[in-house]
């Protein structure tokens, strides 16, 4: 594409000069001639004042000197050559000069101009000036020179901008077109730059916007295997507990059980739908509400067993004017067992679910007697390797009120507190 640019600007440098040279070399030719038939027409003139009509009866005659590489002569009625230089016997011009009129013509390789001398109103004689041609082809070949070297320079200039243009219309293209291979090679990182050229810039936001819905749909791809396999591990293992335990003891309320068992395949099939829902990036409007006593109330039910075998308990503060209100219930159920699994993996002692009324939001608050460790600015991201924020939880949890127009923060460290803000819902 560089070359095409230079090639076409030269092409229209050139085109352009040709059509100003050829005009300008025609106009300055004529020019010349014009100027030299001119110049010789007064010397002739300057020839005629100095000219006595005594010369016709043999008087001397002084001629101002004339042009150096030119003739000036004066000859008699008889068309005689009387003083200076030129031919022995007059050529056509003086001829016709003897006729009382001023003449210019180009004689062969000669400019001529004769004017003639007059007494009264006869004319006495004629003042013959004369050049060759070839000394005003030379002043205009000089002048051609210079036009031509004027032309390349102005030529050589457009080449020079021209390739200055091509690069800085280029380089952005060849830019884009390397970002898109880096791109194409598995850096979704890559975005292209601004040129300042708004047509280029267009496509480069367009190619950047692209790039980045790619991204953030290739990362929700990428985080689902590890979204499942984080989310689903809790219920199954609840599920298979349930069900070992009752299988183990035969004096179990086998429909207590089983009635157990379909409460973990519910939870399971929820957590399965929010899965799936997160990974495809789908807002949480329109969600199903269930009031948010009834959702803790469940939660302190699937997971009194877990914390019970090490020893510990769940207890639930609930405010009385707060548990009616509705919350999103499967998006709330998911953020719920992931800060319980959190307290349950990390945390010690008593784990507390309180609900509160603030007014504008429900605020819901997990807290047990550990006492965080973990920085609270790397908390929630996705792959920490130590203390609460370990592996996609917490990262998961964030993301997950995101999209229900919640808010999950850590407000406390000691003891660990992680505080749910979920707005009124009518």
């Amino acid at each position: 594409m560089r070359q095409r640019v230079v090639r076409v600007a030269v092409v229209a440098a050139s085109v352009a000069l040709v059509l100003l040279a050829v005009p300008l070399a025609v106009v300055i030719r004529a020019s010349l001639f014009a100027d030299e038939r001119g110049e010789l027409e007064r010397d002739a003139m300057a020839a005629v004042i100095r000219v006595s009509p005594d010369f016709t009866t043999g008087d001397p005659v002084e001629l101002p000197p004339g042009q150096s590489e030119g003739q000036l002569g004066v000859y008699d009625t008889a068309l005689r050559l009387r003083a200076g230089t030129g031919p022995s016997t007059a050529d056509p011009a003086t001829r016709r000069a003897l006729a009382g009129t001023v003449v210019q013509q180009s004689s062969g390789s000669e400019l001529v101009a004769a004017v003639p001398v007059s007494q009264g109103e006869h004319v006495i004689g004629v003042v013959r000036t004369a050049i060759s041609t070839s000394s005003v082809w030379d002043r205009i070949l000089t002048a051609w020179a210079a036009l031509l070297a004027a032309a390349l320079m102005a030529l050589a200039a457009a080449i020079l901008v021209a390739r200055r243009q091509a690069r800085a219309l280029t380089a952005p293209l060849e830019s884009l077109s390397r970002t898109s291979q880096a791109i194409a090679d598995g850096d979704l990182s890559a975005r292209a730059a601004t040129s300042g050229i708004n047509e280029i810039d267009q496509v480069a936001d367009t190619h950047n916007a692209m790039v980045q819905r790619l991204a953030q749909l290739l990362q929700h791809e990428k985080n689902f295997t590890a979204n499942a396999s984080h989310q689903l591990r809790t219920p199954l293992t609840g599920l298979q507990l349930g069900l070992e335990q009752a299988l183990a003891t035969p004096s179990t309320n086998l429909h207590a059980a089983v009635e157990e068992a379909l409460e973990h395949a519910r939870h399971l099939n929820d957590t399965i739908d929010e899965v799936l829902r997160l990974a495809q990036a789908e807002p949480a409007a329109g969600a199903a509400l269930q009031p948010a006593g009834e959702l803790l109330e469940r939660a302190e039910r699937r997971w009194h067993g877990p914390l019970a075998q090490d020893g510990r308990r769940i207890r639930l503060t609930l405010d009385p004017a707060a548990t009616a209100l509705p919350v999103p219930g499967r998006t709330t159920e998911q953020i719920l067992d992931i800060l319980l699994d959190n307290a349950h993996r990390h945390g010690r002692g008593t784990v507390t679910l309180t609900l509160r009324d603030m007014g504008a939001a429900l605020a819901l608050d997990i807290t047990d007697e550990g006492t965080l460790t973990l920085h609270p600015k790397t908390l929630f991201e996705r792959g920490t390797t130590t203390g609460p924020g370990e592996g996609i939880g917490l990262d998961l949890a964030k993301d997950l009120a995101t999209t229900a127009g919640a808010r999950l923060s850590l407000t406390h460290t000691a003891p660990t507190t992680f505080t749910l803000l979920l707005p009124h819902t009518e």
